[in-house]
């Protein structure tokens, strides 16, 4: 049996930016973290005792005999893609909801990967890892997605990752102090929403009006190293405007992003004395990051009180196997 452990990730600049078509001709950036919220993924060989061949545990549970029955589209083309012929089992729990824009689709898709390969008895690196993410979540399933996620995923940490021409994904690590980082951290708040969202219907609208939205994208790229230089500063007031002047660009891009409920919460939490904050993932729904100064955060609490706060920390490790007993399940010929 094996059974790993991937983050989930906040993105604070440069959502967007990360995707091929538009990094293919423009630069693109990100600059978010990794978070202490995982999504767990059991996978063992499943001994042939049973009617089925293989069972696939998430929201649902599916019993199959071939691949090609398999629902979940991830679960699916990962076991194509590594040739895994035999039966498994595959569980998947995960500390938050999944569809809430904090990248859980690519997290399950890199743990899924990383437990499979080291059933297989493969260590693969996290390069490997998040490049491989890519394609089977871009070119084998089809999905409308970016390339941050699955990067963040395999990493972990904090990381300004830079995007352009084809193939060009490069991640860099945001040094600071462990008293600034933990001065950061206590400006952050997450709450959801109270609903969850399909991602790839919001993005590919997003995709279809990028050719309309070059100014804002460009603008939404320089940020993030406008980002990096205020973080470096500690200029927590001017990161909350920043993170606010963004959210006035995400929410440009489609009328998608937005709701009037989301925009209701916004303009609470600003009223409450937020400094800014932004829609987490493609938008539309989930989960809502919002940035005011820790004598303000109780004041924001009280605004939003109706919504589930989940407090949180940064996290550095991305996907690790936690548990490792490759031959569980496994009969001998």
């Amino acid at each position: 049996m094996i059974i790993s452990r991937t983050p989930f990730r906040i993105s604070f600049f440069g959502g967007g930016t990360d995707y091929p078509a538009w990094f293919k001709d423009s630069p693109g950036a990100v600059l978010a973290t990794t978070i202490d919220k995982y999504c767990y993924i059991t996978a063992r060989y499943l001994p042939p005792f049973f009617e089925h061949r293989s069972r696939i545990i998430y929201s649902k549970m599916e019993h199959v005999h071939t691949i090609d029955e398999i629902d979940h589209p991830s679960v699916r083309e990962v076991l194509r893609f590594l040739k895994i012929e035999e039966g498994v089992e595959i569980h998947h729990d995960g500390d938050l909801p999944a569809r809430a824009g904090l990248g859980s689709s690519s997290a399950f898709t890199v743990g899924l990967l990383n437990s499979l390969y080291a059933l297989k008895g493969f260590m693969p690196t996290k390069e490997q890892l998040a490049k491989e993410a890519i394609h089977i979540e871009q070119d084998m399933i089809g999905e409308n997605v970016g390339c941050q996620d699955q990067m963040l995923a395999a990493h972990g940490g904090f990381n300004y990752i830079e995007f352009g021409g084809d193939g060009h994904l490069n991640i860099r690590k945001v040094t600071l102090s462990s008293a600034r980082l933990d001065e950061f951290q206590k400006h952050a708040m997450l709450f959801f929403t109270g609903f969850s969202r399909t991602a790839s219907e919001i993005a590919a609208h997003q995709i279809k009006n990028m050719p309309k939205r070059k100014k804002e994208l460009r603008e939404m790229y320089r940020m993030v190293n406008t980002a990096l230089e205020i973080l470096s500063a500690g200029k927590w007031d001017a990161f909350g405007q920043l993170l606010h002047e963004n959210w006035q660009l995400k929410r440009s891009l489609s009328d998608k992003i937005s709701t009037s409920h989301i925009d209701k919460i916004y303009d609470k939490a600003l009223k409450a004395g937020a400094l800014g904050g932004k829609i987490l993932g493609a938008g539309g729904g989930g989960f809502i990051l919002i940035f005011a100064e820790p004598d303000r955060k109780d004041s924001v609490r009280y605004a939003l009180r109706d919504l589930l706060e989940i407090p949180f920390r940064f996290e550095n490790r991305g996907t690790q196997i936690i548990f490792y007993q490759p031959d569980s399940g496994r009969v001998p010929e």
